[in-house]
């Protein structure tokens, strides 16, 4: 695997990194490529959630933290210099392959250290049954993007005033609170942390590739489609029906439908699953128009491959979901 590095090593917002995956995606050679980077306090929420119910907009503002939306699904993570972020860029398109085949690499780098570090669930590594890392995942024509947290050391009350995850999620998990879920990784190593971090890359890269002035023009360049305000805050429509609800190993979702006369006349999906397929295309364009009755919704989504569209959900739970 192929390391990518900077030419000039210096602090940058995280739409460049998020840009940078996609520049090395869209014109590097279809072979596996890696990178490794850190941020300033930010706050990355995926691409289907909703901000307000995910992010305290207003702690951010006041303790100078950034918040910003990617273009995977998953859920909400905070980041700061303390952790690192691992980007991951291979031609393999197969969700379950790409996605476990990157989770055992970094698993098996830090057994390499020692360290009883376990995948689990749809997208975390454990240690001492505690979060370490979490990851996720989106494509482009011909290219699929892992992308995940490291926790060295993390500032774990700015993590839990900054993002607000749900009471379903945390007790889907078993837990009560975001601090008896997490760990960091400085508790189970003496390596600082450019030490893992050098461990880690000459763990999983053999050779080395170093981006040009003009590839960093352009990743700059790129970089601005993550700041543009309609994708930063997305839509937050006021339907008259909204389902909240959690499917294990699928996500958590929340559902809004305007219904008149009994019909669905909008409807969105939003949560912190995994998008495999065209939302629109495949679930919500069909439902349009549609009477909302579990056997017309049925009907309408018979053509529908709930799990090519969103991993691991099948059509049944779909149906159930919109009148749950």
């Amino acid at each position: 695997m192929t390391y990518i590095a900077l030419p000039i090593e210096e602090p940058r917002p995280l739409p460049f990194y998020l840009a940078m995956e996609e520049y090395v995606a869209r014109n590097f050679p279809a072979c596996d490529h890696f990178f490794m980077w850190q941020v300033e306090p930010t706050v990355i929420f995926g691409r289907n959630q909703l901000i307000d119910s995910e992010v305290n907009t207003l702690y951010c503002k006041e303790h100078g933290i950034s918040f910003y939306r990617r273009k995977s699904g998953g859920g909400c993570v905070y980041a700061d210099r303390s952790n690192i972020m691992l980007s991951y860029i291979t031609p393999d398109t197969n969700v379950n392959f790409t996605f476990n085949r990157y989770m055992l690499m970094v698993e098996h780098a830090l057994q390499g250290l020692g360290i009883d570090a376990r995948t689990t669930g749809r997208n975390d590594i454990l240690i001492d049954g505690k979060k370490v890392s979490g990851n996720a995942f989106y494509h482009l024509p011909g290219r699929s993007i892992v992308h995940g947290t490291m926790l060295y050391d993390t500032d774990i009350d700015n993590m839990l005033q900054a993002t607000t995850p749900s009471a379903a999620k945390l007790k889907s998990k078993g837990v009560e609170s975001v601090r008896q879920h997490i760990t960091t990784l400085n508790k189970y190593t003496t390596l600082t942390i450019e030490e893992f971090k050098h461990h880690l890359r000459t763990t999983l890269c053999d050779s080395e590739t170093v981006l040009t002035p003009a590839d960093v023009c352009a990743i700059e360049k790129l970089s601005h489609d993550y700041l543009r305000p309609e994708f930063l805050y997305g839509c937050n429509p006021a339907y008259s029906t909204i389902i909240n609800h959690r499917i294990e190993g699928v996500g958590e979702f929340e559902v809004r439908l305007e219904i008149k006369e009994n019909r669905i006349r909008k409807a969105s999906l939003s949560g912190d699953f995994f998008v495999t397929g065209d939302i629109d295309t495949a679930i919500l364009s069909p439902l349009r128009g549609v009477e909302y009755n579990p056997s017309a919704v049925a009907q309408a989504l018979a053509a529908c491959d709930a799990g090519a569209t969103i991993h691991n959900l099948e059509k049944e739970q779909l149906i159930k979901l919109l009148f749950n």
